[in-house]
């Protein structure tokens, strides 16, 4: 099975640690992002898709075209147009079903493992109540069978909500439909306004629960974190 990781960005929100670095080769307890990522994968992926651009050499140099016993293809993304068109990008390399992650989040692989049993799948982390309730965060709306019915972006975080952690189980499907601003405000392409148009064509996307997920947004997350 295949894996892709979006990892094209200019990681702008990371201030001077970007400037001569992409965001994915970024370390936590010394080992970069990606590595963390290539670390979570199931067993099952044996070949990872990588969407690079920004300093796109760089990786190149540090993954190779074999990593971790895996085979890398890489995608580059010239123009930065969005987490769908990266994705739309990899169209003439992924075959049927695939798993998609973003290259600056990190995942537990217990749960990555769990959403791959599944046609479509979605990982989700549930608020506690200890989480802080003033962000707003991508908020997912599931139905009473817990499929996804809706991802509604930039909405106050309260403990209990699912959010949208960035880790898709898709396939070529995706690949007929036509692209969808992640904003009216943007001129880019949002992947989760992109593929739920599957779900109002009948598809069942399944949630799945992280036990685990972090987020790298800013330059203070980039500290030793524990996943349990």
């Amino acid at each position: 099975m295949q894996a892709v990781i979006l990892a094209a960005g200019l990681g702008t929100r990371m201030g001077d640690l970007t400037r001569d670095k992409p965001k994915p080769l970024l370390t936590i307890e010394n080992k970069t992002l990606l590595e963390h990522l290539f670390s979570s994968l199931p067993d099952a992926i044996d070949e990872v898709v990588l969407v690079v651009g920004y300093l796109k050499e760089q990786i190149r140099s540090l993954i190779g075209e074999n990593h971790a016993g895996r085979k890398i293809v890489y995608v580059e993304q010239k123009e930065l147009k969005g987490t769908a068109h990266a994705l739309a990008m990899c169209k003439n390399v992924l075959r049927g079903k695939f798993l998609v992650l973003m290259g600056d989040d990190l995942y537990r692989k217990e749960d990555l493992s769990k959403m791959i049993k599944f046609p479509l799948a979605l990982l989700a982390w549930e608020l506690p109540e200890v989480d802080r309730q003033n962000d707003f965060q991508a908020i997912v709306k599931v139905n009473s069978q817990g499929n996804l019915v809706n991802i509604i972006e930039r909405q106050p975080a309260v403990a209990g909500a699912l959010v949208n952690c960035g880790a898709y189980v898709l396939d070529e499907r995706y690949f007929d439909l036509p692209l969808v601003p992640a904003g009216n405000k943007t001129a880019e392409f949002g992947l989760p306004q992109t593929f739920l148009q599957l779900v109002r064509q009948g598809a069942k996307i399944d949630i799945v629960k992280a036990s685990w997920w972090y987020k790298v947004s800013a330059p203070e997350d980039l500290k030793s974190v524990n996943s349990g």
